[in-house]
């Protein structure tokens, strides 16, 4: 089965924006909050809910509103690395924040990621989201069916011989 990119860069802008065909799977396996990358920022970012913000600068954002404008899209929609979201000043910063911003760069063009992690995200969200009244809205009764689509869509056939 093929792999799932998550992110395209675009270089004019200097920010990424989330695939199309990543964002319609994290739609419809439930996997997008305010992004359907902050489970991402989580996991990134020692597993905790700081990692939710890698992406909010959105001064970072304003700054490259005429630039995405030019290229027919919103600024809003950017996801900027700020390197500084990375170290936390405990014990380092061990590299440059040039260093550390072209490291999350070349991390985030190449990242692609299995349908059977997606899917073990979801399971794990709407796990929570029927133990928690508060998500109740969030549940998706039929995640296991929505899951056997994608992996059908996404399965790799082999060329002719």
């Amino acid at each position: 089965m093929r792999r799932v990119r998550i992110f395209h860069y675009l270089p004019e802008v200097d920010a990424f924006v989330v695939t199309d065909e990543y964002r319609e799977i994290a739609q419809d396996l439930g996997l997008v909050e305010w992004t359907p990358v902050v489970w991402m920022g989580r996991v990134f970012c020692m597993d905790n809910d700081y990692g939710e913000h890698w992406f909010d600068n959105w001064d970072a954002r304003d700054q490259r509103e005429a630039a995405a404008s030019r290229l027919g899209l919103d600024a809003q929609a950017l996801l900027v690395i700020d390197p500084e979201k990375f170290q936390d000043g405990r014990d380092g910063p061990c590299h440059s924040s040039e260093l550390r911003g072209r490291f999350w760069k070349e991390v985030l063009e190449g990242l692609e990621l299995s349908l059977d992690l997606l899917a073990d995200e979801a399971r794990s969200f709407n796990q929570r989201a029927h133990a928690r009244e508060h998500l109740a809205e969030d549940r998706i009764p039929d995640l296991e069916e929505r899951i056997l689509r994608w992996r059908a869509r996404l399965e790799v056939v082999p060329d002719a011989v």
